[in-house]
């Protein structure tokens, strides 16, 4: 268990849950009925099951061990809201999550007032450590769905002819700043976190030493503008610029091929790009984001410089405090790198692609029991990304953050930070 049960006091529970529980219902207002049922591909989740899926999270993994008669909402739930857990039982196929016209809106949102309505019962009385654990776990949890809830919208939104708005909003124009670079010595360092103070999950553990040569690391991300430059270089052309893996995944997408970053257009001289609030004009001074790890790496190569290590990136954010362009800003897009210090933009606006495959710190132990499925069984064949995006919640992200995906996966909010040796 964390040691986030000796750092907070167990009263602060029921509060807390019902204020992460709100966020979700609050990201949902602006839907209409349709498009909750929607699933764009096969990745992305419709609304109606993020919804249900979190609210399952919390019966299946506390209210049926540990609320003595609690009463299932509707036991075919068990099957069908259930993600990857196998040691609960088969789950319903992933790519067929959009196929289900019932259960329907409302009952969806009745089950999670089911479900919230015995969660208090439970934390407002004497809930044990691993029921206090678990509901930890299980916000957190439901804060990682707020951002794909978001992100598997804008798939389906970004990619619907109408290109309508989740929020219309107008966004400011980026403030242009300049691109340099810090230094850091490198050495014998520390990463990683003994959730000593705070809850972090699992695959954040055990903190462990690593040593780093000496590296500089960009003061801000790349931007829309900078990216441009690329793409009009014939960036996506030359395959000198591209890992093998990267060019063959190009080659195979036959008249999809990329050759600009996901939700971007070109009309005429101009490029244009869809948001949550909207298509607009590329902002030439914003982070650019919806990019693969294979295209940020091909960038890289041809700045000549590199993608960070995540150790690289953990020991240069260390000390920055979690300040950003997050979920809470209400921006739903990156914008110009802000924050203090001298490197911007560490947290929120974009996660950052690193070059680190995703596996096992030395000493790695997955969570007890029936959570262990949660990320130990996905440490293969991803990449690790740092830094939190601006659909993410504050209070969830942290430099030992290690978010995960596939090279080829572009539909989050992702973008990159240059790195270069010392020589």
């Amino acid at each position: 268990m964390s040691a986030i049960l000796h750092a907070e006091a167990s009263e602060s529970f029921p509060d807390r849950y019902q204020e992460v529980r709100k966020q979700t219902v609050d990201l949902c207002t602006p839907l209409e009925t349709e498009d909750y049922g929607v699933q764009p591909m096969d990745d992305a989740s419709p609304p109606k099951w993020h919804l249900a899926h979190v609210t399952w999270f919390f019966e299946t993994f506390l209210l049926v061990p540990e609320l003595p008669g609690y009463t299932r909402f509707n036991p075919a739930f068990e099957t069908l809201f259930n993600s990857y857990y196998n040691g609960v039982g088969k789950p319903f196929p992933r790519p067929k999550r959009g196929h289900l016209s019932r259960p329907t809106v409302a009952e969806v949102y009745a089950y999670r007032a089911h479900v919230d309505e015995a969660m208090m019962k439970l934390l407002s009385g004497s809930p044990s450590a691993q029921a206090l654990f678990r509901t930890e776990v299980g916000l957190n949890h439901e804060q990682q769905h707020q951002e794909l809830l978001l992100t598997d919208l804008k798939y389906n939104l970004g990619n619907n002819p109408l290109k309508p708005a989740y929020v219309p909003k107008e966004l400011a124009a980026s403030e242009a700043s300049d691109h340099s670079w810090q230094s850091f010595e490198g050495g014998l360092v520390e990463v990683g976190s003994n959730s000593g103070e705070r809850y972090v999950f699992d695959n954040e553990t055990p903190r462990h030493r690593v040593f780093l040569d000496a590296f500089e690391l960009a003061t801000r991300t790349i931007t829309n503008g900078e990216y441009i430059e690329f793409i009009e270089d014939k960036g996506y052309e030359r395959f000198e610029l591209w890992l093998s893996d990267g060019w063959a995944h190009l080659n195979q997408l036959g008249e999809n091929r990329w050759n600009m970053p996901l939700y971007w257009e070109r009309q005429g001289d101009e490029y244009f790009e869809y948001t949550l609030c909207g298509e607009r004009p590329v902002d030439p001074n914003a982070p650019v984001c919806h990019i693969s790890a294979y295209e940020a790496d091909a960038y890289a190569r041809w700045r000549k410089c590199r993608l960070p290590t995540e150790h690289e990136w953990e020991w240069a954010a260390q000390e920055y405090p979690v300040r950003g362009n997050l979920l809470e800003a209400g921006n739903h897009q990156p914008l110009s790198a802000s924050g203090p210090g001298t490197l911007r933009g560490l947290f929120g606006d974009t996660w950052e692609w690193t070059s680190s495959s995703y596996g096992p710190y030395p000493g790695y132990q997955a969570f007890a029991g029936q959570l262990g499925e949660y990320n130990g069984k996905f440490m293969a064949n991803q990449l690790v990304l740092r830094g939190g995006s601006c659909a993410s919640a504050a209070a969830h992200i942290r430099a030992t953050y290690r978010n995960f995906f596939y090279p080829p996966d572009r539909w989050q909010f992702t973008g990159l930070r240059l790195a270069r040796d010392i020589a």
